[in-house]
């Protein structure tokens, strides 16, 4: 009763057989294997099921998700009507909150917390929420919805809806990357929001639905969108380094660096992202973005002792794939989904409700 750790920094609160961020081996390890490793030879849907099945799939095992996030795409129309109501005034992280607990109504097994039961409804949500979050912009500025091709897989559907524009198969791995990258990351506060509506033996949609509400706060997401919105302020690689010094002088806090676990160096899912814009950059024959990010890491080094995290560098990608900027962090939810969905599952499985307790500072008494 006696320690406080503001924030529970460094405070176990769960075992897990999920996902650790072990800095001793600098590795994020999840179900035993080294993330970056993966993202490697991986796909996006091979982490899926490793997430929720807990082994990473054969070939066959690959082309049956697949298959069961085609199947499970027939989203209720509802859904969209109700985001067609509010006249395009919903965030896309809003439309995100309100889909999850409109499609907790559609649920005839709500009370069933069976583990075979949440599987299907995490594989459901993974397959529906790139077309509430694709399709909630489209609302948003007023152009028509779109739904998945079937001859699409899972990661160039989303970015089909998103763009209008069925992508090329470069722009589909980079895409695909970026999700595997987001997918989990241990303890953040938006896993830890959902294992604690989880452990009141809430349902999966509940806990689903306040993950998305932490993320949308801006010391969790966001990030990435305020990393764009930087970088478009100015056009030039000595530009942008003058305009971060300006900010540190005004002691403005620089979005897309730092981390609570990556401490002294760079965080390694940014490295990854760091190649692929790269690449897309050789693609276009422009390099500028990328040399303005390089320009703003080595100020932030410099000055702050301060490394890239997975935003940083996944936001300049995105901006690259033509993907609106306003739906960077919703894009981040969708890929967290088969992490938190982990998480819910074994809450719900091995459970003890959270109840801390506090230090009180008030009047004596």
């Amino acid at each position: 009763m006696e320690q406080f750790k503001p924030g529970l920094e460094g405070v176990v609160v769960s075992e897990t057989e999920i996902s650790v961020l072990d800095t001793e081996v600098e590795k994020i390890v999840i179900r035993g294997y080294d993330l970056i490793e993966l993202a490697k030879t991986n796909s996006y849907v091979d982490i899926v099921h490793l997430l929720l099945e807990g082994e990473l799939p054969t070939d066959e095992q690959r082309q049956e998700v697949e298959k069961k996030l085609h199947k499970y795409q027939a989203l209720p129309t509802t859904v969209l009507d109700i985001l067609k109501l509010q006249n395009g005034r919903f965030h896309p992280m809003d439309a995100q909150r309100t889909g999850v607990s409109v499609l907790a109504g559609y649920d005839d097994d709500l009370e069933d917390r069976s583990h075979a039961m949440n599987i299907k409804r995490s594989y459901m949500l993974l397959a529906q929420l790139p077309i509430i979050t694709a399709n909630s912009y489209r609302i948003l500025v007023d152009e028509p919805t779109l739904m998945p091709k079937d001859d699409l897989s899972y990661s160039a559907n989303f970015l089909y809806m998103i763009t209008g524009e069925v992508p090329t198969e470069q722009e589909v791995k980079i895409f695909d990357k970026s999700l595997l990258l987001y997918s989990e990351h241990e303890m953040p506060n938006s896993t830890f929001t959902a294992r604690v509506i989880a452990s009141t033996n809430a349902d999966l949609y509940g806990a689903l639905t306040g993950a998305v509400s932490s993320l949308k706060g801006n010391l969790h997401g966001g990030a990435n969108e305020a990393v764009m919105h930087m970088l478009n302020e100015v056009s030039t690689p000595e530009a942008f380094e003058e305009l971060i010094r300006e900010k540190l002088k005004n002691k403005e806090k620089i979005m897309g660096f730092g981390h609570r676990v990556y401490m002294d160096r760079m965080d390694p899912r940014a490295s990854v992202m760091k190649e692929h814009l790269r690449e897309l950059s050789e693609r276009d024959g422009d390099d500028t973005l990328l040399r303005m990010c390089e320009a703003g890491e080595r100020v932030m080094k410099e000055e702050k002792g301060l490394f890239p995290n997975l935003d940083y560098y996944a936001a300049p990608v995105y901006w690259k794939l033509n993907i609106p900027i306003i739906l960077y962090t919703p894009i981040f939810f969708v890929a967290r989904t088969a992490g938190l969905t982990a998480h819910i599952i074994e809450q719900h499985e091995n459970n003890r409700i959270f109840r801390p307790r506090v230090k009180y500072i008030g009047r004596d008494y």
